[in-house]
Formats: structure tokens, C-alpha cells, sequence
């Protein structure tokens, strides 16, 4: 009787366990919530800050001088700083999110593993800054002419919001920019053993009608536009698939030397 008294001690000690656990980890994700939403405060409070010397650039390049910008509301010159300062706060908030993410899940890695992901938070600021540039200076220069000709062939006159404006250039240049994080994000899955090489061998197809269609979508509907924007994407994701197989390889390579370390040696016939 009184085993079985402590057997069920046992298994409630257990459970408990493990209800602690979880809600351990259920707080660690919400203080780690927590310090992503104050940087992403403090970086719309710096973005406010910044706003106006940005405007003053993107309305000086060349993309928009032909363009004679109107405010058709209250409200637009406010919600086109707010849209700026958004950028910016994004810029910050993207690669503080990624240090988060390890740091949460960095725990069940081991140690190697640990300091194999955190040198992938650096790469995460510097290929976002590369997907703006690229949307900005190659995706949305294309698209604004591509729907200037056809506003000119149908004989109208362009005049324009800066609402319209500024919200034609973000939809364009942001989705762009956080395409760019995918070799990145695959590499990290890659360590976590989520993703493999040959898995992504496997949804190729998938993948490459996924971005096509993206790049579809997020430009004029040419044939020269698109093709520009879906190769650099197919790129992309096949340097993905690259960095993956090289995680890949050094994985099995650690697991088979595990496994001949603690191989016991035949016996002797």
C-alpha cells in the first residue's frame, strides 16, 4: 500500500514538474514579447524623430521629382511620418527580434549550436538593409514607371497624394525587404533540424511558384518586370537551399563523430 502511496507522490511531483515548466516557458516567451514591443516603441519614437530628413530624401531622388505631390486630407502628413518611422523601427526591431528568438530557444541547444546561431543575428539587419535597397532602387522605379506610361497612354494627369505615394512605395519595398531574410531563416531552421536540404529539394516546385507569384504580384504586370524580380528570389532560395546543405553536412558530421566516440570496439572473434 504504501508503495503504491509513493508511486502516486511520485507522479504528482512529476506532473508538477511539469506544469512549472511550462509556465516558466510561457513567461520567458512573454518577458521576451515584452522587450521586442519596447523596442519596437522606441524605434517608432526615433523613426518620428528621423521622418523628416528621410521624406526629404525620397522625395529628392530622381523617382520623384516628375511628381508634383498633393495632401488630400489632415491626416497625411502625420500618417506619412507614421509610416516612415514604421521602417525605421522595423530596421531595428527585425534583427532585436532575431536575438530573442535565440535567446529563447537557445536553452535546448547545445553550446556549439548556441554560438552557430548568434552569429546569424548580425546577417539578419544586414540582408533586410539589402532587400530595401533592392526594392527601392531596382522593384520600385520599374513599377512607378511601368504605371506611368499607362496613366500617360490613357491621356491623363498625375497628381498624386502623398498618401498614395508613400503607400505605392512600401507595398513594393517592404515585402521585398523581408524576402530577403529567407537564406537566414533557413539557416536557423537548418540548426534547429527543423528543415533539412533534402526537404527543400523536395518543395522546389512549391517554392519556386510561391515566389513567382510574389513577384508577380508585387510588380507591374510586364514580362521584363517580373522576370527581374523572380530571379534574384529563385537565387535566393536556391542559396538557401546551399547554405542549408552546408549546416546540413557539419550536423552529420558532428552526429557520426558522437557516435564513434562512444562505439564500443568489436570483440575480438
Amino acid at each position: 500500500m504504501s508503495g503504491r502511496l509513493k508511486a502516486k507522490e511520485g507522479d504528482l511531483i512529476v506532473e508538477k514538474q511539469e506544469e512549472m515548466s511550462i509556465v516558466e516557458h510561457l513567461g520567458e516567451l512573454r518577458k521576451r514579447i515584452i522587450y521586442v514591443l519596447v523596442v519596437l516603441v522606441l524605434g517608432l519614437v526615433v523613426g518620428l524623430v528621423c521622418a523628416n530628413p528621410i521624406y526629404q530624401y525620397l522625395i529628392s531622388v530622381d523617382s520623384a521629382k516628375d511628381f508634383e505631390l498633393h495632401a488630400f486630407s489632415f491626416w497625411d502628413g502625420i500618417g506619412m511620418y507614421m509610416k516612415i518611422a514604421m521602417i525605421v523601427s522595423l530596421v531595428a526591431t527585425i534583427p532585436f527580434t532575431a536575438y530573442q528568438l535565440w535567446a529563447f530557444v537557445s536553452p535546448g541547444l547545445r553550446e556549439v549550436e548556441r554560438k552557430a546561431a548568434l552569429r546569424y543575428v548580425p546577417y539578419v539587419f544586414l540582408l533586410f538593409l539589402a532587400g530595401l535597397a533592392f526594392g527601392y532602387y531596382v522593384v520600385f522605379p520599374m513599377a512607378l514607371g511601368f504605371t506611368t506610361q499607362v496613366t500617360e497612354s490613357m491621356g491623363l494627369k498625375e497628381t498624386y497624394g502623398i498618401s498614395q505615394y508613400f503607400s505605392f512605395l512600401f507595398t513594393l519595398v517592404v515585402p521585398v525587404a523581408l524576402l530577403f531574410e529567407l537564406p537566414i531563416i533557413v539557416m536557423f531552421l537548418t540548426k534547429l533540424r527543423i528543415l533539412n536540404p533534402l526537404r527543400l529539394r523536395k518543395m522546389r516546385k512549391v517554392a519556386y511558384f510561391a515566389l513567382v507569384f510574389i513577384a508577380i504580384v508585387i510588380t507591374p504586370p510586364d514580362f521584363i518586370s517580373d522576370f527581374l524580380v523572380t530571379i534574384p528570389l529563385l537565387v535566393l532560395y536556391e542559396f538557401s537551399v546551399f547554405l542549408s546543405s552546408v549546416v546540413y553536412r557539419k550536423q552529420l558530421a558532428a552526429d557520426a563523430a558522437v557516435e564513434a566516440r562512444y562505439r564500443f570496439p568489436a570483440e575480438p572473434q
